[in-house]
């Protein structure tokens, strides 16, 4: 494989702090690579420095062959004078400048350039380029090319930003975690886009499952150190176990040595023989060794709840709407102890607005909704971070509550809650200033649980948040002894944590479904593949009464066209085909009903399945027309 960007001890500094020091790794032609660590570890700026936005103070980045990168950062950079359509097609790409120009015309139905411009696209041969560009615009739900950057929300911009870069077709892909703001239609297909897609891939992502179906290499960065895995997300989970295991016996066998050694040391503190000075210099090493420590731990979340009350929260047909927009109607619910709801619906749908009337931060147009006593909230919003940058970590905290207190009468003060949450005594009197975006994230979780709620709602909680602090927070509400609502993109997250799923339709319908977001994802392609099958065949009678209607050609005494040789041989053939094709079908269908693939493997059966499909409605229509003859 062709190496496409080398990194030669890396160091970076933020203030005191060393992000890190003297890394070193290869991203090869057609890799697809995973970049995990710790919140703080410096992974946004390792990418800044490799797509040449920061630099690094130490160390090289060679590019081989003058490699494009097309950079998504997670605070994306346009310009706001722009409309979408010059920002889309900002590039010296001549065919991206003639489909710009194309896209304006039918824009401004300009009927003497749109013909003008068609020729151009003809000479090209733009047109196959056109409509992968309008599909990838189409998925992003990028509609209004005229519109202003600056018109556009947050969400809006990622996603214009996103498409750009895809548009684009750099040779190496780097993606600051891509699937922030997209709903979850969007991360299925970017994820499919990804799998597809010839581009080296270089990416930091929190969503478990985009990483484990994407990418075939982890780079792991943990104490200045650069681990690599040959694998996906699943392979290194268990590699990682491996190593973490390999270096606590090391360490543990370095102390016990050390115990010999430190007793011969104070037996030989004068040791001048060639063979007691090299032993003197082997002990220092071993020394280092034995003193080291694996911060391994996961975040630690065993706060218990305040008490709760028989009656929980009760919602009876509830409707609210906005201008133009219908957003919930006659929605009524009443919540159980212990509870664990999942929402989900496209950007737009009004699950941000159903979490702001239950926590009466908004009114309901029409219906009720009663509170019990004992209830208290414990909202983490997706803008709730709003700290002051120049005061200090514990003093954000205290503010919420000097300790917490627990129903056995124990407390916690604040102090040790931010240890739980990985702040160490001298990070806790550091500026938030200096703690990276995902530090800041832990770090409102923190205050929101320093709370001490029993009901919790969770709005895009997985945002910026490293994945060994998910893994901890799922625990956590596993455990947690009260009632949780988490809205979130993240589907892997999901599936570990909720009983069952309010499923925001659009146009003031929710519904409530029993099962996790894998089962619900299931049951609606099913359901899909259904309705498309009834189509389909719908189509297909159609077609053979319209076949039926016309008039026989070539026809015989007995009304009917002789089939040629060829035919007859086609037609011979079509019928064990099917036969073949059926049996497959069914296969592959109690295969991805099994529950046995992994994610990847499920993925590319899904693909074939649907292959499969397509192909023998094509041969059935075949041999109903050839049998009709």
């Amino acid at each position: 494989m062709k190496p496409f960007l080398q990194a030669e001890n890396l160091s970076k500094r933020w203030g005191e702090l060393m992000l890190f020091e003297t890394i070193s790794f290869t991203i090869f032609e057609g890799q697809k690579v995973a970049l995990i660590a710790k919140n703080g570890a410096g992974k946004s700026t390792l990418l800044d420095i490799l797509a040449g936005k920061e630099t690094a103070e130490s160390g090289k980045i060679t590019l081989t062959n003058n490699v494009e990168i097309g950079y998504f950062e997670q605070i994306p950079k346009l310009n706001p004078i722009h409309t979408i359509i010059e920002e889309i097609f900002e590039s010296e790409n001549e065919k991206l400048k003639t489909i710009k120009a194309f896209e304006s015309a039918v824009a401004k139905n300009n009927q003497e350039e749109i013909t003008e411009i068609s020729a151009k696209m003809d000479e090209l041969n733009a047109w196959d380029f056109e409509v992968e560009i309008k599909q990838i615009l189409t998925q992003l739900k990028i509609a209004q090319l005229e519109q202003k950057v600056s018109e556009l929300s947050g969400g809006q911009q990622k996603r214009l930003a996103l498409a750009k870069i895809l548009i684009n077709k750099p040779d190496l892909l780097i993606l600051d975690e891509p699937t922030n703001h997209l709903d979850l239609e969007m991360i299925e297909w970017l994820e499919a886009y990804l799998t597809k897609t010839n581009s080296t891939l270089l990416m930091v992502t929190h969503d478990r499952y985009f990483l484990d179906r994407v990418c075939n290499e982890i780079i792991e960065m943990e104490d200045n150190q650069i681990y690599k895995y040959q694998g996906n997300y699943s392979y290194f989970l268990e590699k990682r176990e491996q190593r973490i295991e390999m270096q606590h016996a090391s360490v543990t066998k370095a102390k016990n040595t050390m115990r010999t050694e430190i007793e011969w040391m104070r037996r030989m503190p004068k040791a001048r023989s060639t063979k007691a000075k090299y032993r003197v210099d082997a002990f220092q090493g071993l020394k280092e060794k034995a003193s080291q420590k694996f911060d391994d731990k996961s975040v630690q979340l065993n706060v218990k709840s305040a008490r709760l009350g028989k009656k929980i929260v009760e919602l009876d047909n509830v409707s609210k709407a906005f201008p133009g927009v219908n957003l919930i109607e006659n929605f009524s619910y009443k919540f159980s102890r212990l509870e664990k709801v999942g929402i989900v619906g496209k950007n737009g749908t009004g699950k941000t607005t159903f979490l702001n009337l239950i926590t009466n931060a908004l009114p309901p147009d029409s219906g009720n909704i009663e509170i019990g006593q004992t209830i208290k909230f414990g909202y983490y919003r997706q803008d709730g971070i709003s700290f002051d940058r120049q005061e200090r970590v514990i003093d954000a905290v205290q503010k919420i509550a000097e300790y917490i207190q627990f129903e056995d009468g124990t407390k916690m003060s604040a102090g040790q809650m931010l240890s739980y949450f990985l702040f160490p005594p001298e990070t806790q009197y550091n500026y938030i200033e200096k703690l990276s975006g995902g530090e800041q994230r832990r770090l409102y979780l923190c205050t929101v649980l320093m709370q001490n709620p029993n009901f919790l709602i969770l709005d895009e909680p997985t945002n910026d948040l490293d994945i060994m602090t998910l893994n901890a927070l799922e625990e956590y509400l596993r455990s947690f002894a009260g009632c949780v609502i988490v809205v979130s993109h993240d589907r892997f997250f999901m599936d570990k944590i909720v009983d069952h799923l309010f499923i925001f339709e659009g146009d003031g319908k929710v519904s409530d479904f029993p099962g996790n977001y894998t089962i619900y994802r299931n049951k609606f392609l099913e359901d899909q593949a259904k309705e498309q099958a009834l189509e389909k065949a719908l189509a297909k009678k159609q077609a053979l009464e319209q076949l039926k209607k016309q008039p026989k050609i070539n026809s015989s005494p007995q009304g009917k066209r002789k089939l040629s040789f060829s035919e007859k041989r086609e037609f011979e053939q079509l019928e064990p085909q099917i036969l073949k094709m059926g049996d497959q079908i069914v296969e592959l269908e109690e295969l991805l009903n099994s529950g046995i693939l992994p994610h990847d493997e499920l993925y590319e059966k899904s693909k074939e399945l649907e292959r499969l499909k397509t192909l023998l409605d094509e041969k059935e229509f075949r041999w109903l027309e050839l049998s009709e003859w």
